[in-house]
């Protein structure tokens, strides 16, 4: 095994543990994850994994497996426990997974599907971004550092650079390291007041 091998499951078993603390605390109800994102997440999470690896990931895919398991168990947990009804975002967001999953089935193009799957992922996050910046303490904070290790860890293990093998990783770290940063940023409540 290379050390980008070795780097890239470490990755992926570092994000599978992020949402251990996610899921406890979904369980204990300290934690109210967002459905429309977690059910964006599950539905596009396997679609991102295989055709990531269909684009030539290796070494890094090891992520989006792990992540795609996780977030069908925190969907699977948000029907119950998660923040209650739909807002105009959470229904805008889940038309945009719709449309970026027929264009996929339409195109029948793996890389082409990567792409409209991670921009369809990215939707899926602007839903918890909004709750980790109005209720940060609804959110685990524990898992989203968590998360950007895994994330750093997987760009490191990219063995083939490019613009596809490089944007789930560096789109990853940017993403989580937001809601990162709107969980533990102290200031912020200033700011918005």
């Amino acid at each position: 095994m290379t050390f980008a091998s070795t780097l890239g499951l470490a990755a992926g078993v570092i994000g599978f543990i992020a949402f251990v603390p996610y899921i406890i605390g979904t369980l204990n109800r300290t934690t109210k994850p967002n459905k429309a994102t977690w059910i964006v997440w599950s539905a596009v999470g396997l679609t991102i994994a295989a055709s990531y690896y269909a684009s030539g990931a290796r070494t890094t895919a090891w992520v989006p497996v792990s992540y795609a398991i996780g977030m069908t168990i925190v969907a699977i947990l948000s029907l119950r426990y998660g923040v209650e009804g739909w807002t105009n975002l959470d229904k805008c967001c889940l038309a945009g997974a719709g449309a970026g999953l027929t264009l996929w089935a339409i195109t029948k193009n793996p890389v082409l599907a990567y792409y409209l799957t991670t921009a369809v992922d990215a939707m899926g996050f602007m839903p918890t971004i909004k709750k980790a910046w109005d209720k940060p303490e609804e959110e685990a904070n524990l898992a989203w550092p968590i998360f950007v290790v895994a994330n750093t860890l997987n760009l490191f293990a990219i063995t083939q650079w490019n613009f596809t093998i490089a944007l789930y990783p560096v789109y990853d770290i940017i993403l989580s390291g937001v809601i990162t940063a709107f969980v533990f940023w102290p200031g912020r409540r200033k700011i918005k007041a």
